[in-house]
């Protein structure tokens, strides 16, 4: 997504599809974390694994009010920024 604008975003639903299922399939690993490992979540409140969750639910279960604009926010943004902190987690934990 690194060459792609906001603008070509909103024209291409293939695209759209896609992200909307990454970010999916992160909340939803999230939220196993949050399940089998929560003294693992509280030890990192850095990491936003509930909030990952909650915009999982959002588009699983809200498609016919999605905003793609919060889409856009998320996946240009957020999931960059998550990416890091989970980066910086595993060299932590030399994983």
């Amino acid at each position: 997504m690194n060459d792609l604008d906001e603008t070509d975003f909103l024209a291409d639903e293939l695209v759209q599809d896609g992200v909307i299922r990454n970010i999916e399939v992160v909340g939803e690993a999230c939220r196993n974390i949050c399940k089998y490992f929560p003294t693992f979540v509280t030890q990192h409140p850095e990491v936003p694994f509930q909030s990952a969750y909650e915009m999982r639910n959002a588009l699983s279960h809200g498609y016919h009010k999605v905003d793609l604009g919060i889409v856009w926010v998320t996946a240009r943004g957020d999931l960059p920024a998550l990416g890091k902190q989970l980066e910086l987690l595993a060299t932590e934990l030399k994983l």
